[in-house]
């Protein structure tokens, strides 16, 4: 038990210096000569060697060991960091991330490190710079081809099969043929990946990850894979994915696994620059592979408690059930005027609140938790495009339901490849167009309302509106009399047309819109909505807007006629009233003066429809609800303010979907039902 205790202290601090090294890795890669960083880089490396060390994790703290000789000579000024160096260092922090990982699953720790470890040698002896051997073997697996002798396999990749297939588990080659009529190849292929990681681990694909995405082959593409699942049921998952002609599974035995291929065995001391660049061939996959865990280990428990999220769900339930009883306790108590009762009752608040703080929180997990993996991506992607690009986040601390956490990692890795593949120009590009050679890409999260957005913004070449609108006509997803109407806003929103892509070998934005659609697709499957607004030549934001998924909310009770609807006060920005000569015409449309500017006058009784809303209309203060939604500002006209209360957020059901301005609905302490209005669907 307190072996246990002591590893579990283990992996929470590797866990938390692997991430730190990552960062300070990635700082020092902007400024090289800064001591200071690489004196941090080395604390943290030295701390992993002495941990792994005390917990018998040899690998761990062989690796650490000669990260460490590495840093020192950079610390002391006796080696300038380059390229070469920073690539080393990268890739062994992915080795170490993949062995604590196989740790945490309950296994040894130990992995075949001795390439990465004669490549970290290689550079305190020097040897990786002469000759210029190093740089010739990095371009040469960058460019993605087999540069060992035609094989398929390269020999780290070749040992993780075979280490994979001593251990007992299945290791599969898998070969995928899309459908001669397919229009949407790479959405396809990046469905099939999808359904592949959530069962296993890719090791190497052949093309590369990054010519699939870019429609970079004819019909057939093949995958080396690892995985527990049986191959039948593989082999149903695979061929589900729509506009797929075949799946052929071949599952690897170490005869058969020869055969295909024959790893290059070295006759002299391997410099480190083949080993180390194999990653680049296949998306970076192979590196990342995990060791096969131990027979017979358990997962390693932490200092936390795991639980599902079902239970968490069941508990949000009864809480509302219990909110809804206390509203109405308060009620009778203000009726009924009895001391005690009333004491009890505001006692029973105070606890009931303390309560519903706890029990929101278990669910709300910060945005960061999938944010801190995006630097290392975008500088991976960047660096394999041959682009420059800097990543600007803000807002990472922003905080979202855990289930909606799970499923957005995917569909922002898509758009964030995206911008940095098809939107950023490379540097000669931008020089000439009059850009600093550097790219930007800026990462926002933000609240508005009972909403979490998350933008990504890229300052590079953007939409090519008359190129998406001819090939929109081109495809028949609308007609040039249907295009003559269109506005430049609409025809953005067409790369997320389902079968639309305006990839071809002469298009400044080949392959724009591959694989949007899936990403639409997904986000929409979490009540989200994705937007995307673009000028030619400037660049692009794509804007996700996800629903919190908080079953209780703060809100403002307001009265339309005879009709109760609630406001959820993170949207409001005051209340005020005004009179009826405080009213603009503006083209047609209700304005009203608000603190220097004007801003519309939406009318709610009448967008609703509401029943005997138009009584009131010779009263001469009007009631005003200021909303805000993001830099936009609108003011909603109400009859009357019934108050601040905490609500109940509950569905209309399976039969009442795709209401306007409507997301949902509560039950009241009277046993009244309001509706919980969606400001931001008033403001556009």
């Amino acid at each position: 038990m307190e072996m246990n205790q002591y590893l579990s202290m283990f992996i929470d601090e590797s866990r938390d210096h692997l991430q730190a090294m990552n960062e300070h890795l990635l700082g020092l890669e902007n400024s090289p000569e800064d001591i200071a960083i690489v004196q941090n880089i080395f604390r943290s490396a030295h701390t992993l060697k002495g941990m792994s060390a005390t917990m018998g994790f040899e690998d761990l703290a062989s690796l650490t060991h000669e990260m460490e000789n590495v840093l020192d000579l950079v610390r002391n000024h006796k080696l300038a960091m380059d390229s070469f160096i920073f690539d080393c260092l990268f890739k062994s922090l992915d080795a170490l991330e993949s062995m604590v990982e196989d740790i945490i699953q309950g296994g040894t720790g130990q992995a075949d490190v001795t390439e990465i470890v004669a490549a970290l040698k290689s550079v305190v002896s020097g040897d990786y710079a002469k000759g210029g051997q190093a740089a010739a073997g990095s371009k040469a697996s960058a460019a993605g081809s087999t540069s060992n002798n035609g094989a398929e396999l390269d020999e780290f990749q070749f040992s993780i099969l075979k280490q994979t297939i001593e251990a007992g588990m299945m290791a599969l080659r898998i070969g995928v043929t899309v459908r001669e009529d397919c229009v949407l190849k790479a959405a396809r292929a990046y469905m099939v990946f999808n359904v592949l990681e959530q069962n296993g681990e890719v090791i190497k694909s052949n093309p590369a990850v990054e010519d699939i995405e870019q429609e970079k082959f004819d019909r057939f593409f093949t995958v080396y894979y690892v995985s527990h699942t049986d191959t039948a049921e593989l082999e149903k998952q695979l061929s589900s994915v729509s506009e797929i002609d075949q799946v052929e599974i071949t599952v690897l035995d170490e005869a058969k696994l020869s055969e295909l291929t024959k790893p290059v065995v070295a006759e002299a001391k391997p410099s480190g620059a083949s080993a180390l660049q194999s990653g680049k061939s296949d998306g970076g996959k192979a590196p990342e592979a995990k060791k096969p865990a131990a027979s017979g280990g358990a997962p390693v428990s932490n200092r936390t408690i795991r639980v599902d999220i079902e239970r968490l769900d069941a508990l949000m339930n009864l809480f509302s059930e219990l909110l809804i009883d206390r509203v109405r306790l308060e009620q009778l108590s203000s009726e009924i005027r009895r001391n005690e009762l009333t004491e009890t009752v505001e006692h029973m608040a105070r606890v009931s609140s303390d309560l519903q703080n706890i029990v929101l929180k278990l669910r709300m997990v910060p945005i960061d938790t999938v944010f801190n993996r995006f630097p290392r991506m975008i500088r991976d992607v960047a660096k394999s495009l041959d682009k420059k690009v800097d990543l600007i986040i803000t807002g990472a601390d922003t905080e979202l339901d855990r289930t909606v956490i799970d499923e957005i990692g995917d569909p922002l890795v898509h758009l964030l490849r995206n911008a940095v593949d098809h939107g950023v120009e490379r540097a000669a590009e931008r020089l000439s167009a009059g850009k600093p050679e550097t790219g930007t890409i800026y990462l926002r999260a933000f609240h508005s309302g009972n909403h979490v957005f998350i933008e990504i913004e890229e300052d590079g070449r953007g939409v090519n509106h008359e190129k998406v609108l001819n090939k929109a006509i081109q495809n028949g997803v609308l007609t040039k009399e249907q295009a003559s109407r269109m506005t430049e806003a609409e025809i953005t929103q067409l790369i997320f047309a389902s079968g639309f892509s305006t990839a071809d070998k002469i298009s400044d934005i080949s392959g724009r819109g591959v694989g949007l659609d899936v990403v639409k697709t997904k986000i929409e499957s979490l009540g989200g909505h994705v937007e995307v607004t673009s000028k030619w030549g400037k660049g692009s934001k794509f804007s996700v807007q996800l629903p919190l998924t908080l079953s209780i909310i703060s809100a403002m009770l307001i009265r339309l006629a005879g009709e109760k609807y609630a406001i959820p006060l993170t949207s409001i920005v005051e209340t005020m009233a005004i009179r009826k000569d405080q009213l603009r015409t503006v083209h047609g449309n209700v304005m009203i003066e608000y603190r220097n500017s004007v801003v519309p006058l939406i009318p709610l009784a009448k967008l609703f429809d509401v029943p005997g809303s138009g009584e009131g209309a010779q009263e001469e203060d009007i009631q005003i609800v200021i909303i805000r939604k993001g830099d936009k500002v609108a003011a909603l006209k109400v009859d009357e303010f019934i108050g601040q209360q905490e609500i109940v957020l509950k569905s209309l059901g399976k039969y009442l979907t795709g209401l306007f301005a409507i997301s949902g609905g509560t039950i009241l302490g009277d046993g009244q039902v309001a509706l919980i209005i969606d400001t931001n669907a008033l403001i556009k």
